[in-house]
């Protein structure tokens, strides 16, 4: 027999913790709620009589599943019943619910509801998420180390992307426009990501920095890397379409991959941290994505090394990379295996015949920064489709040299390769007069 100290010690209990706890009879008549049941569904065993405890809830299509689950596991006389469920108070706020329903039948048959609110934690797991990702929310969240300085070595893959010729662009644009034209993008790229395994570990302003491999341990992280880049490739005529039908202007998306050993972990301080990823590996993505064009994946030897299936290349170089002893190959990716291809892969360059000779200046670029010697160029052809030129220099360019064509205003290019002595540039970042400037040389 139960003594008035434990009475008085459960009623203490069930009426001060702040989880809704009520107590149905076998039929579902409310016979008791404490304080918390009361504040959160608004509903007292002392109102009425005989009120049956999915009566007392708005009958509202919210509340349809919370309804619901009474009524089956009453009706079933079920020993445990556990959901997850949305529920819609009268003032229309909607709460986030844990049920937990225990049918006590050496307890005068009696159903035990536990509630708990989970709609604050919903809301920050939520927002965490959106803020990093779900892959360090899930770190953050439920790792031992989640809330710990440091980190550990690692092998990993990581990729950088970045777009073309943007900070040109956005200067013609009201941070408004910069803004959407960017959160549009970000969302195509992020679901890409989500889908191939990824983790976007930073925004780069017009870029990202995605990982593969960490949090969670992924063996195939090289592969899923490369499988991303192609899809990310793919997904921006999309992003264009919708870009050309609200008058904003169409974007081009360079992409690096590497893999490496990399630090990854909480970085920052006790009181700000974030996950991230540092090292070689990670500064080495950075300067293969700098080599990309438009529409290009590139990946290191060290990214192919670790990827079964075949890969599909459409070109090769080498590159000494700052520090290093020895060059280091990387491919331009068009493909992997049978199911992951570039859509709009084309390396044909097709020629206008039309093109006039046209004499420019050039400037090399170290970086962002222009070079101050002028050099006379003279533009040979144009490309059908306006991405390249054939021009010729009395100075050599090598490969992935930057250059910057004054055509009244900054044109910018990358040297993509030689025919003979002369360079096939491609086109970066045009001006508003690029158009005029091609009408002006082929109406020569």
């Amino acid at each position: 027999m139960q003594s008035d100290v434990d009475r008085k010690y459960q009623s203490y209990i069930f009426n001060n913790t702040a989880d809704a706890i009520c107590v149905t009879n076998k039929s579902g008549v409310l016979l008791f709620t404490n304080p918390a049941a009361e504040k959160l569904l608004g509903i007292s065993a002392a109102d009425k009589k005989e009120q049956k405890i999915w009566e007392a809830i708005p009958f509202v299509e919210t509340n349809d599943e919370l309804i619901q689950m009474f009524i089956d596991a009453i009706r079933l006389k079920e020993t445990l019943r556990q959901a997850f469920v949305d529920y819609e108070n009268p003032q229309h706020k909607i709460f986030k619910l844990r049920v937990c329903m225990m049918y006590t039948q050496e307890n005068k048959e009696q159903f035990v509801i536990v509630i708990n609110d989970l709609t604050e934690f919903v809301k920050v797991n939520s927002a965490l998420e959106r803020y990093t990702s779900p892959e360090i929310a899930d770190y953050v969240l439920h790792s031992a180390q989640g809330e710990m300085l440091g980190g550990d070595s690692r092998l990993v893959t990581t990729l950088m992307s970045d777009l073309r010729g943007f900070t040109a662009m956005s200067t013609k644009l009201t941070p408004t426009q910069l803004i959407t034209v960017l959160n549009k993008y970000f969302e195509k790229m992020v679901s890409v990501i989500e889908q191939n395994h990824g983790t976007v570990v930073g925004f780069l302003g017009d870029g990202m920095l995605v990982l593969f491999g960490a949090p969670e341990n992924d063996p195939d992280h090289a592969a899923h890397a490369v499988a991303c880049a192609i899809e990310m490739q793919n997904a921006m005529p999309a992003v264009n379409e919708v870009n050309r039908s609200e008058g904003m202007p169409e974007l081009e998306m360079g992409i690096g991959i590497n893999s490496g050993i990399a630090v990854v972990g909480n970085i920052g301080s006790p009181q700000r941290m974030s996950y991230g990823c540092i090292g070689e590996t990670v500064n080495l993505t950075g300067r293969v994505e700098a080599l990309t064009v438009g529409g290009q994946v590139f990946v290191t030897e060290h990214t192919a090394k670790l990827v079964s299936e075949e890969l599909v290349v459409s070109g090769e170089q080498s590159f000494l990379p700052k520090g290093a002893k020895e060059p280091l190959r990387i491919y331009s990716v068009e493909g992997m295996g049978e199911k992951y291809r570039l859509d709009s892969a084309d390396h044909v360059i097709r020629w206008e015949d039309a093109a006039i000779p046209e004499l420019v200046t050039l400037y090399k670029l170290e970086g962002k920064t222009v070079g101050d010697t002028e050099y006379a160029a003279k533009v040979l052809k144009l490309s059908k489709d306006r991405r390249y030129a054939l021009i010729s220099t009395q100075i050599h360019l090598h490969t992935s040299q930057n250059v910057m064509v004054d055509i009244g205003e900054d044109l910018y290019a990358k040297v993509m390769g030689h025919i003979d002595k002369d360079s096939i540039i491609c086109f970066t970042a045009r001006p508003d007069s690029f158009t005029a400037w091609v009408e002006k040389l082929m109406s020569k």
